[in-house]
């Protein structure tokens, strides 16, 4: 690793701790969110009046809380470093309320984040192949990058971590040699086969990354888990986004690989799959104003590749914090996606 990357963000995994989800189950922790909830609640005049835990996952824990005024809220407790969410989602719903679900109240400092019901989520409203669905998914998920441009001090001052393009070759070689180096019988380990192969991509890399440097688009707000069951449609027609805690400040084209690489494998779909690039197209148009959309999608494919470091690196903030039982499950999700590097595009 050389002398500049040692300085940089990623010159280290991040560091390890205890797996939240035994404390996430423990009468303890439901005290404590019940004790949070109540004051929540009652400085609105609403009493808490039941509260159940909905999901239990090695990354987060969700509350449902009916209150007194027949409305259910929705609590959430992100792991140690995806618990920024708290505070990203409150800068959201400051900058773009009409996107994102609205907050009632925050706890930056534990990253605990309480919102009213919003119905059922789209993937509840839709069939599953409904290419016009996704097409408004992507379309208003780049909307809201749109809002968000001037703010990327604000998203990152609440704790989101930025994926610089032009630091991706440098990403690589560095989670490649941290990978590598870890002991055998760890499920994140990278096998030194893959990480040959990995090492002599880096000039591929390198070539992405400056294809999508001339574009001049900065980073912005990349969701990281864009999915139908992510969002919910408002009345007024438009998409209200949740669940940020994989979210990265990345180059906005890599948006597009999660929504992309769902498709694709639902309808075992090729890479030059006509659905896939109608959906694609919803998401390029919206930035067709600022660079032309020919050129977007000619360099679309290098940010679908770049997309996979934010899935790597959204796994390697989860798997930091595991169990030694979710190890065994989820351990090496971090390392598959910075492998998955070699893989071709999910759409050329």
């Amino acid at each position: 690793m050389d002398t500049e990357t040692e300085t940089r963000w990623f010159a280290t995994l991040p560091e390890r701790g205890p797996g939240p989800s035994v404390h996430w189950a423990s009468p303890a922790f439901e005290a404590e969110l019940r004790q949070w909830l109540v004051e929540v609640l009652g400085a609105r005049g609403i009493d808490l009046v039941a509260l159940e835990q909905v999901h239990l996952r090695p990354w987060s824990t969700v509350w449902r809380a009916r209150g007194s005024d027949g409305v259910d809220y929705w609590a959430k407790q992100n792991c140690e470093h995806q618990k920024f969410e708290a505070r990203l989602l409150h800068e959201l719903d400051t900058l773009s309320p009409e996107r994102v679900v609205p907050v009632l109240a925050i706890d930056g400092e534990r990253g605990l984040l309480v919102v009213p019901d919003q119905g059922q989520v789209l993937t509840e409203t839709i069939a599953p192949d409904d290419v016009e669905s996704w097409c408004r998914v992507v379309a208003h998920a780049m909307a809201l990058q749109r809002d968000l441009e001037g703010a990327q001090d604000r998203l990152v001052a609440a704790g989101i971590t930025t994926l610089r393009t032009a630091e991706a070759p440098s990403y690589v070689e560095a989670r490649v040699e941290q990978l590598s180096r870890l002991p055998e019988g760890d499920p994140q380990r990278l096998a030194p086969d893959v990480a040959t192969e990995l090492h002599a991509l880096v000039p591929t890399v390198t070539e992405w990354a400056d294809r999508l440097e001339a574009l001049g688009m900065p980073e912005t707000l990349v969701h990281n888990d864009l999915h139908a069951n992510n969002v919910f449609a408002a009345p007024d027609g438009r998409l209200r986004f949740f669940d940020f805690g994989d979210a990265v400040l990345a180059h906005p084209l890599s948006a597009l690989l999660i929504p992309l690489n769902i498709l694709a494998h639902r309808f075992g779909a090729t890479s030059d799959d006509a659905r896939l690039r109608k959906v694609a197209d919803a998401g390029i148009e919206v930035w067709g104003d600022v660079v032309p959309a020919a050129e977007l999608r000619a360099a679309l494919p290098a940010a679908l590749q770049l997309g996979r470091l934010g899935r790597t690196e959204s796994w390697l903030r989860v798997c930091a914090t595991l169990t030694d039982d979710e190890q065994v499950e989820y351990g090496d999700a971090g390392t598959w996606w910075l492998a998955s590097l070699r893989s071709e595009p999910v759409l050329t």
